[in-house]
Parts: structure tokens; sequence; C-alpha cells
């Protein structure tokens, strides 16, 4: 539902939350438990695979970096974007966007855009597998490729683009009891979506939308036992 007109998601009631599930376990968010996950993945199925579609036109192949920052807690890296933005204005992201002609791959695709978006050094980036499509309201085809990343990077967003850069602990996002439900009809339709909000130094990061959907399939994939 994200990049709906005159849609504000805060507004909207929360249904429920999935605090009876279980939480990642620390020790799996770890780099090396990570690297070793993505490399023999369980057997598994997403939970989430797209939004209403607003937009009627043929799928556009995309990419988002999902950045997991490997301090002494893990992090994961999101942007805000700028209110001017055509699509999906002032909402948290991933770095990320349409996939370009001389891009090799979509992996390739989620480091430029990366870099085009925040100044995230590829060399500060290892890349360790992909999560399932994602397709947004606006008819993107959003593979999210996953990535551990070295501290000591410093980013310089594109003020085009980027309003901020911040980071969230991966545990927080990783725990189904953060992960709200909201049901709403809206243009004649019945929508359920996730939320997942956090409180930072600066202000309430309102993660939703398709950036909520694809961490919570990270969550589902990091939950399954071996």
């Amino acid at each position: 539902m994200s990049g709906i007109p005159a849609f504000d998601p805060r507004l909207i009631p929360v249904a429920s939350t999935d605090q009876h599930l279980p939480q990642v376990h620390s020790e799996h968010l770890l780099g090396q438990a990570l690297r070793q996950r993505f490399a023999n993945p369980p057997a598994w199925s997403p939970e989430f695979h797209s939004d209403a579609r607003s937009i009627q036109r043929s799928p556009v192949p995309a990419a988002v970096l999902v950045p997991l920052v490997m301090r002494q807690e893990p992090m994961v890296l999101l942007t805000e974007r700028t209110t001017r933005m055509s699509s999906h204005s002032g909402q948290v992201a991933f770095p990320g966007g349409k996939a370009d002609a001389d891009d090799a791959d979509l992996q390739a695709t989620a480091l430029r855009e990366a870099e085009e978006e925040i100044g995230l050094n590829s060399r500060f980036v290892e890349i360790i597998g992909n999560l399932p499509i994602y397709t947004t309201v606006t008819a993107f085809e959003v593979t999210p490729v996953v990535a551990l990343v070295e501290p000591g990077f410093v980013v310089t967003p594109n003020p085009i683009e980027v309003a901020s850069v911040f980071e969230v602990p991966l545990a927080f996002l990783m725990n189904p009891a953060n992960h709200r439900r909201h049901v709403v009809h809206w243009q004649g339709e019945r929508r359920e979506w996730l939320s997942m909000p956090y409180q930072d130094a600066d202000d309430e990061r309102f993660i939703w939308g398709a950036t909520a959907a694809m961490l919570r399939n990270l969550y589902s994939f990091l939950r399954v036992p071996l």
C-alpha cells in the first residue's frame, strides 16, 4: 500500500501484534551464522509477496540492499526518502531502485543504488544472498539483496532522494512482538500490512509497507530451524 495518495498509515489502528511468535535468537544474527544460513538455506516460504497494486503497468525489475551492519549489536541500515520523491515519498526504505541496462545483475543494481543514494562504498559490503522478489504497489519487482556491512563506512546521502540515514537494531526487527498488523478498507478493497515503528534518539521511524514486509520475510527465513 506504500505510495497510495492521501493515505496515512500512522492513523490506522493496530489490529494485532505477533508477540505469540518466537524471536530470532541473538546468536543467529551474528555474521557467521547469517553467512551459513544463506549458504545452506532451509525449506521455507515468504509470508509476503506483494502490495495491492495502484499502478497498472508491466512490472519493472528493481533491487534494494538490505545492509546488516556488523557492529557489536548488529544493526539494519535504513533511509528515509525525501518528500519530493515521485513514489514512496517520506517513507522508510532500503537503499535501492530500478535495474539499469548496464548492471551486471540485480546484486550489482543494489550496490550501485546504495552508493548513489547514501554513498555506501562497496568495499565495506559483503553480499550473502537474496530474498524472494517482492512486488510493490508501484509495480516494481524488487529483489532484496542481503549484505553484511563492515563498520567504518561513511554515508553521504543524496539530498534529492534521501532525507536521513539511520540504523535500527536487527534484534528489534527480528522480534515479532514488534510487528504490528493493520487492516483498512481503502478504495473498495480490504488491505492489510505490517508496521514496525522504532523510536530512536531523534524521532519515531515508522517502518511499514514493502520495507516491513521484506523484513518480515527475513524474519521468516531466519526463524526456520535447520
